[in-house]
């Protein structure tokens, strides 16, 4: 399968390409994914960065604007799971979160 990989990150091609936000929003995205998630995925913060209770996978979420970013981290190896906007985020973590 062909994989996206950036800051650590690797992401599914078509996962990648699947989330088509506007421009400034990816560009908004990739700086935070630069950011947070190649020096400290697991630091959490007030609304930035949530360690998920009650999960096994995925664990992590950034938040960047209207956009969430769920991803796993192993190591120094950072999983990005999916990117998906705010009102698609819950249905999404139904869909595929495990719980532990």
């Amino acid at each position: 399968m062909d994989q996206y990989r950036r800051a650590g990150c690797t992401i599914p091609l078509a996962r990648a390409i699947e989330c088509r936000p506007k421009a400034n929003v990816r560009a908004g995205v990739k700086e935070a994914l630069e950011t947070h998630l190649r020096h400290e995925p697991t630091k959490t913060s007030r609304s930035r960065i949530k360690r998920l209770r009650g999960l096994s996978k995925p664990r992590y979420r950034l938040r960047v604007e209207d956009v969430r970013v769920f991803y796993d981290v192993a190591g120094s190896t950072v999983e990005v799971l999916a990117i998906v906007s705010k009102p698609e985020a819950e249905s999404w973590l139904k869909q595929f979160g495990k719980a532990e």
